[in-house]
């Protein structure tokens, strides 16, 4: 079973930027996409930014050019630059990892990290 630990989140004025970091331990990490998703309060956890193995990526249209999806293959690691941020993008972060599509929008995964705190204030 991968496991997941995201952190970077935390409080920031509208238009400001944070990095978000998430490191997988686990089997087949290296060749499997890694992703990063968000629940805001009362809603539904959505998919923010996928990217395959080979540096392929995927977005949500709401984040599409303010957002950027990186990873380090060598360290399991997951980033997440978070440009141009609106109140709208204010969520827990999680990330994950699996061997789907690399434009697959579905959060019906097994476990999750503890995910981490993003606030963007007006």
């Amino acid at each position: 079973q991968v496991q997941l630990v995201e952190s970077g989140g935390g409080l920031v004025r509208a238009g400001g930027s944070l990095r978000l970091s998430c490191a997988a331990s686990g089997r087949f990490v290296s060749s499997s996409v890694m992703g990063w998703y968000r629940q805001a309060p009362g809603k539904q956890r959505e998919m923010v930014a996928r990217i395959g193995s080979l540096g392929g990526t995927n977005y949500a249209d709401s984040v599409k050019g303010r957002f950027t999806i990186t990873r380090d293959i060598a360290k399991n690691t997951a980033y997440l630059q978070m440009n141009s941020l609106k109140p709208e993008d204010t969520a827990v972060y999680y990330c994950n990892v699996d061997r789907r599509r690399l434009d697959s929008s579905l959060t019906d995964f097994d476990s999750w990290g503890q995910g981490t705190q993003v606030t963007v204030s007006s």
